[in-house]
């Protein structure tokens, strides 16, 4: 999980941080960092050719994130509920979309859809720590 350059600049990284915490999720890791394109190029790569890449990656690299490798049960689940749905106009309230978004294409924090994504993109965030599994 990641919030995004919107979040961090917003001031809501304390309170991303709290509701992980309060759901029961293990921050293991935590990185403030601005990212370069090769590793938003990384992040967003199936998503390379598509019309909206371009802006993704512009958008990911324009200011500091703060990255967080968590543990839990399933906690790419978890981190999907918390966070609502990808358009905040459809985010139920009570999650961080829900809450904090307001559009689609700066909607606060990224987290991974799958267990096969998560270990990706740890990988890039956080090449010292030992792999999951």
């Amino acid at each position: 999980m990641f919030v995004k350059p919107d979040g961090v600049r917003r001031g809501l990284v304390g309170e991303i941080i709290g509701r992980v915490e309060r759901k029961g999720l293990r921050l293991v890791g935590l990185k403030l960092f601005q990212p370069d394109t090769v590793l938003a190029g990384g992040l967003y790569a199936e998503h390379e050719g598509k019309p909206f890449y371009d802006a993704l990656v512009a958008f990911v690299t324009s200011g500091p994130i703060v990255a967080m490798c968590l543990e839990g049960p399933e906690a790419h689940r978890q981190v999907r509920n918390l966070m609502g749905a990808t358009n905040p106009t459809e985010a139920a309230p009570g999650t961080i979309r829900g809450d904090f978004g307001l559009v689609i294409d700066a909607n606060v924090v990224h987290g991974s859809d799958s267990a096969t994504s998560a270990a990706r993109e740890l990988a890039l965030f956080f090449p010292e720590l030992p792999p999951a599994g």
